[in-house]
């Protein structure tokens, strides 16, 4: 029973540390024979700034509701991602998802972030400090910023790299 109290504390503890931002909030209507019966989606990304960041979507009569299940759904989904010196990337990737395209690149020391939208949100809760990000294909929120996030996921460190051509960085 005491595992199960720390267990809880420790998942409050992760959740407090994640920032959460609104990507989009959307009204759905199903139209069904008694009449229209409207309802809340929200879309959610959630991060810590230090590699961490998740993306959810929730749906609800109340808009409140709605942002609630999305932040749960964004915690659930949160993923590592690989940084150089906590502010970049390591190399030029594009995230494909959908019909939504975004190319990311990395950007020098003081450069900022350059993107717009829902890129800008995932980048910053990301804890990417010096980014070029473009929307290339449509520009659907959600799925822009999914794949922002799959780009991110697809980056890898010259550590990792080396790890798996059993070399050391050096010989890279």
């Amino acid at each position: 029973m005491d595992k199960k109290n720390v267990t809880r504390k420790n998942n409050d503890a992760k959740k407090n540390l994640l920032e959460e931002k609104v990507i989009s909030i959307s009204k759905v209507t199903k139209v069904t024979k008694g009449g229209r019966h409207f309802r809340f989606k929200a879309d959610v990304a959630v991060g810590n700034r230090k590699g961490l960041v998740g993306i959810g979507t929730g749906k609800a009569n109340e808009v409140s509701e709605a942002i609630k299940k999305a932040i749960q759904a964004a915690n659930k989904n949160v993923v590592k991602i690989s940084l150089i010196d906590n502010r970049t990337i390591p190399h030029e990737e594009t995230g494909k998802v959908g019909r939504s395209v975004v190319l990311i690149k990395p950007a020098k020391e003081g450069r900022g972030i350059i993107a717009g939208g829902a890129a800008r949100a995932v980048l910053e809760l990301a804890g990417v400090k010096d980014i070029v990000a473009k929307s290339l294909g449509a520009n659907t929120q959600i799925n822009v910023a999914k794949a922002t996030l799959k780009g991110l996921q697809a980056q890898r460190s010259p550590e990792h790299i080396a790890e798996l051509r059993g070399k050391k960085v050096e010989e890279l």
